[in-house]
């Protein structure tokens, strides 16, 4: 999918519009009257599914009925981005989404939907980045350093991730593409496999969830360059960013919530002012915030501004890359 960022915007105001005339809107009034699922397009345990466990569990003390998180896992989550946006637009299936359905989006040729025009965003959840790191056998010590490490020997330093499309390999790719360097990819199965290659020395670098990283980099097992937000974390203030020393470079691993294209904007408007309610509550804000990451409040519309604005910068990467997942 080839659309410049405005086409993106005029969809997602087209969703909208649609939303509003939809004759269902008195649901709202109502909703929600019996059990909602938010189907999540990876395996129970990960950063997402908790994500999803957390937030629906608020929702359902909050709302009064269940919010029943439904694992899809598979095709790179469009398994479970199809099930959702041919389900009715009633309220009562969400999806878990994340950064995963903006790279999807170019990385596959041939889905049964187009994810842009058939999701309607409802809120934005956590922005969660990574930690550029590296096996201490690596002699570079900062990135200035492994950037010349690579030039010098190029083609040779390989960095891990967790599957083709998958965020640690757009991250990877993204910075090929602005540092210069040549680097090659060799895909896990899983982060198990790939954080205990990376610390064997099997492979030299990756860019990993800071939750399950963490821990290696205290003990010394492995070494951190950078971390991928725009500006250093305040959990991590002395690690820097890569944008430090390649300006513009950012990558997070959004999560949000969505509804089908034909969703009711009373039903999306009252799901969003609740989510932001939740983003609020002290409790959640520290269980969300131990997961790595931050918080995301902000309107709909906020949320589709995000999701066209990465779905265009990772079809560039993708392009540049020439991943292919399908």
């Amino acid at each position: 999918m080839n659309l410049p960022r405005r086409r993106f915007l005029q969809l997602g105001a087209a969703a909208v519009a649609a939303a509003a005339a939809d004759p269902q809107i008195g649901l709202a009034q109502t909703y929600p009257s019996r059990p909602v699922r938010i189907v999540v397009g990876f395996p129970a345990g990960g950063l997402t599914d908790i994500t999803a466990r957390l937030i629906g569990q608020w929702l359902s003390d909050r709302l009064g009925q269940p919010f029943i998180i439904e694992n899809r896992p598979g095709a790179t989550t469009n398994l479970a981005t199809e099930a959702v946006v041919k389900a009715p637009g009633d309220g009562y299936t969400l999806l878990l989404t994340t950064m995963v359905n903006a790279v999807t989006a170019t990385a596959f040729s041939k889905l049964n939907f187009n994810f842009i025009q058939d999701i309607a965003p409802v809120a934005s959840i956590l922005d969660a980045v990574f930690i550029m790191e590296v096996n201490p056998s690596v002699p570079a010590k900062t990135l200035p350093e492994f950037i010349a490490y690579t030039k010098a020997y190029p083609g040779k330093i390989n960095y891990a991730s967790v599957g083709v499309g998958s965020p640690n390999n757009v991250a990877g790719e993204l910075f090929k593409m602005m540092a210069g360097v040549s680097i090659t990819h060799v895909p896990y199965r899983g982060s198990g496999a790939l954080l205990a290659d990376l610390m064997s020395g099997q492979v030299q670098v990756g860019f990993d969830p800071v939750v399950p990283s963490i821990d290696f980099i205290k003990a010394g097992k492995l070494r951190p360059l950078a971390v991928t937000s725009k500006a250093r974390l305040d959990a991590l203030p002395d690690i820097p960013s890569v944008n430090e020393f390649i300006p513009g470079f950012e990558v997070s691993a959004w999560q949000g919530l969505a509804a089908p294209r034909s969703t009711p904007t009373a039903i999306i408007d009252m799901l969003n002012k609740h989510v932001q309610i939740a983003l609020a509550d002290p409790k959640l804000k520290k269980q969300l915030g131990d997961l790595g990451g931050t918080l995301l409040p902000g309107s709909p519309a906020d949320f589709a501004e995000r999701i066209a604005r990465d779905t265009e910068k990772w079809a560039e990467v993708v392009k540049f890359a020439g991943i292919r997942a399908d």
